[in-house]
């Protein structure tokens, strides 16, 4: 009996126990906070913590936070959410939608939007609080993802990601406490990364740094943490041992905050410190082992597994980052100022053009008018506003409109020095970027050195044919074409157009089709392979403008599916028999702005016996192409080759290639996979 209520008193102290852990975390997390007020983590919290006394305590202990760290106009809003998903949770709780992880993510990520909704669209500039209302609300759907398995699973395997969540939300709440200027949170941050990223791979290392540091950026911490905490979790990701780790961490954080302060380095050198000093048992227990990167490739050949495609992918993947580079390099025109003369031209023209005393000052007295502009000069720069007195007595004492003339002026002078700021600050960017894009290929090249010998070729399950022309006049086409197959075996086709025609969009879009070529040959998404090249591009093309037309097409033979990806590009077109299906997309071509929205997607079943067929903009006009699908829809041939070249043909006898002409078809055979 005694047995029996001694265990009845444990279970209750043990309840107890676990509702006070939730009320006090709850609390604790509301003090991380977005810049606009928002509390994403303890939001989070709550709905991981789902239905019942738990998700009460949870919600009381989100209450009490509330009232010590938020104002009370953030105060509401937050608490209408929180009560909103503790009552989802009760009322639903028999659906079992909302029995996982992912549909507690969602559905608290949804009433977060739901709420804070309202409150943007009565705000004086909706567009300003949108960014970070959807912010919060990606915060919190992933953090109640995460939260979830540690409140809601067995406690026997708590798994590191959430308890890495959970650690990282609580640091975040105090990363803005500073000691001369160094901050002890950011510095466990560091120590937290180091621990989650060592003995796992590259890539789970870099998504570890890239969450933390998009998470504390997002939390308007004072520095920008992205870029260096995921190049230090990749780094610290593919080290063996602990010192090696811990060395390449730094150096990862040093390579990708060069223009950030230097407390930066000294906050992850401490947390570096730390990772080295404390034992694993205390961080970590059995879950660190000691990692055997030397033998790498054998143990995954051991295990049946072929590291050449990884080995592949990583160095064409540093390829292209290394041309990215290279292009920028090539294309970066020499820093030249703006001649300070132009001053003294533009307001001459607004202000001296109609003086009674014009022919005096600038034919008569040209030289001494000269002069007195001249001398002027390094005053009127050095104090960024131009006065009477920088001006001599001569000068100053003959002109008649010299409050006008010195307004005129300091107009353009405003202008001027706006100017030079913006070609200094776009110098900046592009080095910037340039020595991120050769770090990570030298990265990338490092990593694939100890991996295994490259795989041999396989047999292409498609044929493809293309047809080029350049424009009337013109010995050389600005459109360029490429054909692959990936190591996953999707079959890849490029069609790209550079602007204007001749030797110039010739080298443009070939160097679009190489870069993008490169990035998915390594296994990149092709949305973010095209943002990425879209950013370069912009870039390389800052000072003399410039965009090429993509148009690419992705088909899964396993899927029998095509997916076409179009940036500013012309129509494409699919047919099956006598049926022709055609193609479009709005995007605006690549190059053109730096922040290219994702590129339009068309995805279509393509089966054994159908053509996909892409086309330039110069062999079909878009809003009359009613001859090119009569002429698919008649084509009862089998070879692609033949089919591009008779396109072409018509073409050039309708358009009189008034625009340079590029034709790629894609063929599934009928008869089986076939060798190109």
């Amino acid at each position: 009996m005694q047995n029996g209520q001694s265990t009845m008193e444990r279970g209750q102290r043990t309840r107890l126990l676990r509702l006070g852990v939730r009320f006090f975390l709850a609390a604790a997390l509301t003090a991380s906070q977005t810049p606009g007020g928002s509390a994403p983590f303890a939001l989070g919290w709550i709905a991981a913590a789902g239905a019942g006394a738990e998700g009460g305590a949870a919600l009381a202990g989100a209450a009490a936070g509330a009232l010590c760290f938020l104002p009370f106009s953030r105060a509401l809003p937050f608490l209408a959410v929180a009560v909103l998903i503790v009552t989802a949770a009760t009322a639903l709780s028999g659906f079992r939608l909302l029995a996982g992880p992912l549909g507690a993510a969602l559905a608290a990520a949804g009433l977060f939007v739901t709420v804070e909704g309202v409150y943007v669209l009565q705000a004086l500039s909706p567009l300003a609080r949108l960014g970070d209302c959807l912010a919060a609300a990606g915060l919190t759907g992933v953090s109640a993802w995460l939260f979830f398995p540690l409140l809601r699973g067995r406690e026997e395997s708590m798994p590191p990601q959430g308890l890495a969540c959970l650690a990282g939300a609580l640091l975040l709440a105090v990363e803005d406490l500073e000691i001369l200027g160094f901050s002890p949170a950011r510095a466990l941050l560091c120590l937290l990364l180091a621990w989650a990223a060592y003995g796992q791979e590259a890539g789970t290392g870099a998504a570890y740094g890239l969450g933390l540091g998009l998470a504390a950026d997002l939390c308007g911490g004072p520095a920008a943490l992205t870029a260096p905490l995921g190049l230090a979790g990749l780094a610290a990701g593919n080290a063996s041992g602990r010192r090696r780790a811990g060395l390449l961490f730094l150096l990862g954080v040093g390579a990708a905050s060069l223009s950030q302060p230097l407390p930066l380095l000294a906050e992850a050198a401490a947390g570096v410190l730390l990772f080295w000093v404390l034992p694993f048992r205390l961080l970590s227990g059995k879950r660190v082992k000691p990692p055997r990167r030397r033998e790498y490739a054998g143990a995954r050949q051991d295990r049946g597994e072929d590291p050449a495609p990884w080995k592949a992918r990583l160095n064409r993947a540093a390829g292209a980052l290394r041309d990215l580079y290279d292009s920028l390099a090539l294309r970066s025109p020499p820093p030249s100022d703006e001649n300070p003369a132009i001053l003294f031209d533009r307001a001459a023209e607004k202000v001296c053009r109609g003086c009674a005393l014009c022919d005096v000052c600038w034919q008569r007295e040209y030289t001494g008018t000269f002069n007195a502009l001249n001398d002027a000069t390094p005053y009127l720069l050095d104090r960024g506003r131009a006065l009477a007195k920088d001006f001599p007595s001569y000068f100053s004492s003959r002109c008649i409109h010299l409050p006008e003339l010195l307004a005129a002026i300091n107009g353009e002078l405003s202008a001027f020095l706006l100017r030079r700021q913006y070609r200094r600050q776009l110098e900046e960017t592009r080095r910037t970027a340039r020595g991120q894009y050769a770090q990570l290929s030298e990265l990338l090249t490092a990593t694939a050195a100890g991996l295994g010998v490259p795989a041999g070729g396989r047999r292409l399950p498609c044929r493809m044919g293309a047809a080029l022309r350049p424009k009337e006049g013109e010995t050389v086409c600005g459109d360029t074409v490429a054909s692959f197959q990936t190591d996953g075996g999707l079959w890849c086709l490029l069609l790209a157009d550079g602007m204007g025609s001749g030797e110039a969009a010739r080298k443009e879009s070939a160097l679009v089709c190489r870069l993008l070529q490169q990035f998915l040959e390594a296994g990149v998404a092709p949305e973010a392979a095209l943002k990425t090249l879209n950013s370069a591009m912009s870039l390389r093309g800052a000072e003399g403008g410039g965009f090429t037309t993509v148009d690419l097409c992705v088909y899964s033979p396993e899927a029998g599916e095509a997916s076409f990806y179009k940036c500013g590009a012309a129509p494409s077109y699919l047919k099956k028999g006598g049926v022709v299906r055609r193609v479009t997309g709005n995007s605006l071509p690549v190059g053109l702005r730096g922040d290219l929205a994702a590129p339009d997607v068309t995805r279509a079943p393509l089966g054994p016996g159908g053509f996909a067929v892409m086309v330039s903009d110069g062999v079909a006009d878009p809003e009359a192409d009613e001859w090119l699908m009569n002429l698919l829809a008649g084509w009862d041939g089998r070879d692609p080759q033949d089919l591009a070249e008779a396109v072409l043909l018509e073409s050039v006898r309708r358009e009189k290639l008034r625009d340079d002409c590029g034709v790629q078809v894609l063929y599934c055979p009928e008869d089986g996979v076939r060798e190109v």
